[in-house]
């Protein structure tokens, strides 16, 4: 949710933008409170070693990370966004290192971090394959990406709905809510294990979620390839 679609960082748009990152907080308030922030904790109790966030909007996740985090870095494209996730981070996690950066090109060597948590993000980036491609080649072999995130509905009446209305969705909260998600998570060769849920607060055609954990292992796959 965080990051804009594809458009949205034109000169024209940086009011937009500005206002955006303003008002996320407000507008997540009702969420966080209903069950999002519990959702969160619940995700990220299973954060480890060196840890990426990408898309940290205004740094809601922040406030759940454990002991078991060795090492933080949170990126974020949008400048104002960003200018409110460093003034968090400081408060927060002030040995996090904080860094503008889209999903899609993350500055990071190959196999650099034991988890990536992303968390309502690859419904809003330009290019989702390419982001979660980013997201397995910045994983170290055994580590595991965390996410919660929007998706298209399984029931094709939710979906039709999901389509219909999803202007009005990139219109206010900035992302897509009918993405195939798990399947492009799936498609780029992690295997998932992720539950249904719902966005908290969020009309009915913006509530289909899910949550869970991808994993991928070359060695794993390279062998089942060479036995096929």
């Amino acid at each position: 949710m965080t990051p804009a679609p594809q458009g949205f960082y034109g000169s024209d748009m940086s009011i937009r933008s500005r206002f955006f990152a303003a008002t996320y907080d407000r507008f997540m308030q009702d969420a966080q409170e209903a069950g999002l922030a519990a959702m969160r904790q619940q995700l990220l109790a299973d954060a480890r070693g060196d840890v990426l966030e990408i898309g940290a909007g205004t740094g809601l996740n922040l406030a759940h990370y454990g002991s078991d985090v060795r090492t933080l870095t949170l990126t974020e494209p949008e400048s104002p966004m960003l200018r409110r996730l460093e003034r968090r981070a400081a408060e927060l996690a002030p040995e996090a290192t904080v860094l503008r950066a889209p999903a899609e090109d993350l500055p990071f060597e190959d196999a650099s971090f034991d988890t990536v948590v992303s968390t309502l993000v690859l419904c809003g980036v330009d290019d989702q394959p390419r982001a979660v491609r980013e997201i397995r080649r910045v994983l170290r072999p055994d580590g595991q990406f965390l996410f919660f995130e929007h998706l298209r509905s399984a029931d094709p009446k939710i979906a039709r709905t999901q389509n219909r209305l999803n202007w009005l969705n990139r219109l206010v909260v900035c992302c897509d809510c009918n993405r195939p998600t798990l399947d492009t998570i799936r498609e780029v060769g992690f295997d998932v294990q992720a539950e249904d849920t719902a966005l908290p607060k969020a009309p009915p055609f913006a509530r289909p979620a899910a949550c869970g954990t991808a994993t991928y292992s070359p060695i794993l796959r390279s062998g089942l390839a060479a036995s096929g």
